[in-house]
């Protein structure tokens, strides 16, 4: 029957049931038992039948259609979110609704009317980091939405995103574990959130530890000239630095250079950790992994977004991705 389109009639006919009930086993309905359930959907897969997916959602009243905004697709973070919601959601059979409206507010609005048109079940905004807040869309839209990898101006809304914080403290908990004491951080400006979070959480674990940053936080930017600027004020300001914590991993790469340059060995003389897991977020085969760094977690919000997207009450609030160390060769 390979070439021959399998309907749900063929599938009850099969499984010795009515075509009603094939079709309750196989759309999820608790008004049979789990055995006739598991048997009819045994059933369909031996036969290779697929549901028709625009009937079922008629049947269900749902369009199996999830909106996505984007504020830059082309951001090589955005687009591992992107990428883990739309296989997530392929996954339990939801099609995705792509609209790019890069932070421009004339953009957001066509791709709000835009999506508001459309038969919709959900809608998920995904955000480029959590450095600045972004306008709540939550209230231009009747059906549930979701923030992922970004923070919003509301606090109502319901967001995943990066913990910062926790960020920070598993950085320092890292280098205290091994032993550094001199620790230094280089972060971005002093008003953006990400960066002051990341230097929060860090900060809370040295002073539970009867400990204070070797020299005050460098505040700069999120780049790798940055890192090189910053590492020399420091090498000259705390010549006994043993730990560098880097907000980023482009400054810690900025860094890096520097530290070498001076004769100093990483990580022997001086330990040095990043954020993003950049290296792995580049997908380059011909770089081995070098950098010790923490992943913000970029799958697992989006994960985490497909799967609450579709439960059937959403609590306001925000929801944080666990980081997770990734030890390299630097510290």
């Amino acid at each position: 029957m390979a070439d021959q389109l399998i309907t749900l009639s063929d599938v009850a006919n099969a499984a010795g049931v009515s075509l009603s009930t094939a079709s309750k086993a196989l759309n999820g309905t608790d008004r049979i038992s789990a055995a006739t359930r598991e048997h009819v959907r045994v059933t369909a897969d031996r036969l290779g039948f697929r549901h028709n997916a625009l009937a079922r959602s008629f049947a269900r009243g749902r369009s199996q259609t999830i909106g996505v905004l984007t504020h830059r697709a082309s951001n090589p973070f955005s687009r591992v979110v992107l990428a883990t919601v739309a296989a997530e959601l392929g996954a339990k059979e939801q099609a995705v609704l792509l609209y790019d409206a890069r932070m421009d507010e004339q953009d957001i609005t066509e791709s709000v009317l835009q999506l508001r048109a459309r038969r919709i079940d959900g809608v998920i905004v995904i955000g480029t980091g959590t450095s600045f807040p972004t306008p709540s869309l939550t209230n231009r839209f009747e059906v549930p939405v979701i923030n992922a990898f970004t923070v919003t101006e509301d606090p109502g809304d319901v967001t995943i995103t990066a913990d910062d914080v926790a960020i920070g403290r598993l950085a320092a908990t890292h280098l205290l574990a091994g032993g550094r004491r001199r620790i230094v951080h280089l972060t971005a400006e002093p008003h953006d959130l990400a960066a002051q979070r990341r230097a929060e959480g860090a900060r809370e674990v040295l002073a539970a530890a009867g400990l204070d940053w070797a020299t005050p936080v460098r505040f700069g930017r999120w780049r790798e000239e940055w890192g090189e600027e910053a590492a020399t004020e420091v090498l000259a300001a705390v010549p006994d630095v043993d730990a560098v914590f880097c907000g980023s991993d482009a400054i810690a790469r900025g860094a890096e250079r520097v530290i070498r340059a001076s004769g100093r060995r990483v990580p022997d003389d001086v330990a040095l950790i990043g954020v993003d897991n950049w290296e792995q977020l580049m997908h380059d085969q011909r770089v081995r992994r070098h950098l010790t760094t923490i992943d913000v977690g970029l799958e697992e919000i989006g994960r985490l977004v497909a799967d609450r997207l579709l439960e059937p009450d959403l609590e306001p609030g925000i929801q944080y991705a666990v980081p997770q160390l990734v030890i390299a060769d630097t510290a």
